[in-house]
């Protein structure tokens, strides 16, 4: 604590010394193009909502998806309250300016994502609660390690993505019209959340021991072990609304692979996804935990899937896995459609 101007203080007069080459001020340029993108990109939540609603006639949905449908966007309610704590940290620990203000952006993004979704699911008769244990579990993991690579790993690179396969999946469903047209505004935004995390964890990454990156990794384990308990409480409810936990599993981990590629990408690592075997193994469990219609009648064929997979490696389509999403007509709050 300082003292009448002397000692410690929290404000970092060494915020613009932190680049120490050409690459990483690069990716420090295009943190900062996140943050102005966002700014241009921004949406009115209570507008654009009012006016889906006044398009469409309503909120829609079959009775007998009703409840699925408040199920599964209740877990992305409190989803969008965690990125948006844990944006607010990230732009409070982030040291260099470009990246404090991508963060920054994404806290902006995240609150207006967060009363959207909890005034739309009041429509449906949501009466907020508290999340099953292992969504609980994944996004107290990030919300609680006051590690700032943990954070962008778990965050924007993990459960980011997964947000990202939900929304998408959900609004090819077509399953209610106001809440797949609001998805297109949401996966703008997500998208452009998930550049931070590949635009800065590698400047952490960089200054870590072998040590610390084999811990990141396991933290990265752990994460993926509830968000795939956390998609199998969910399955009897994706069941419902027709979708294939299997088709959520597969999309979240091109997703994954590819915004994770990016990042190892960036610190010159021969990066593949096979070299991470504790993933392997996870990938395996899927197998298990959610068996094809073939593998599911015969038990030889899910253990040879299983042992498949965990060899294979998967393609990375790093081009292309994130332009559906920034694809998308959306409607900003200066009345222009982009």
């Amino acid at each position: 604590m300082g003292i009448a101007g002397f000692g410690k203080t929290e404000l970092r007069y060494d915020m613009f010394d932190f680049v120490r080459n050409a690459a990483e001020a690069k990716r420090l340029v295009k943190c900062e193009g996140i943050y102005h993108r966002g700014q241009e990109l921004a949406w009115d939540g209570k507008d654009i909502l009012a006016m889906l609603i006044e398009k469409h006639g309503g909120i829609h949905v079959a009775p007998e998806k009703k409840e699925a449908l408040k199920r599964v966007f209740a877990i992305i309610l409190w989803g969008e309250l965690a990125a948006w704590k844990v944006s607010a940290q990230l732009a409070d620990g982030l040291v260099p300016l470009e990246a404090k203000m991508a963060a920054t952006g994404q806290a902006f993004d995240e609150a207006r994502h967060f009363y959207v979704m909890h005034d739309y699911l009041l429509h449906l008769g949501y009466v907020p609660e508290r999340l099953d244990r292992a969504p609980q579990a994944l996004l107290d993991l990030v919300l609680d390690t006051d590690n700032l690579a943990y954070k962008l790993l778990g965050m924007q690179l993990m459960i980011e993505t997964l947000a990202l396969t939900v929304f998408q999946t959900v609004r090819e469903t077509e399953v209610e019209p106001v809440l797949c047209e609001l998805m297109r505004y949401y996966e703008r935004d997500e998208a452009r959340h998930v550049g931070l995390g590949m635009q800065y964890l590698p400047s952490l990454i960089q200054r870590m021991s072998k040590r610390e990156v084999h811990q990141l990794i396991t933290f990265q384990v752990r994460l993926l072990a509830w968000a795939l308990w956390e998609l199998k409480v969910l399955a009897p409810d994706f069941a419902i609304l027709g979708i294939d936990p299997r088709e959520v599993i597969d999309r979240g981990r091109k997703k994954q692979l590819a915004a994770l590629y990016e990042a190892f990408n960036a610190l010159g690592w021969a990066w593949q996804a096979d070299r991470n075997y504790p993933a392997a193994v996870l990938k395996s469990i899927v197998e298990f935990t959610f068996p094809t219609d073939a593998s599911r009648k015969d038990k030889r064929r899910m253990f040879a899937n299983a042992w498949e997979v965990f060899w294979n490696k998967d393609e990375i389509h790093t081009a292309t896995e994130f332009a559906v999403h920034d694809g998308h007509r959306i409607r900003t709050a200066r009345g222009v459609e982009v």
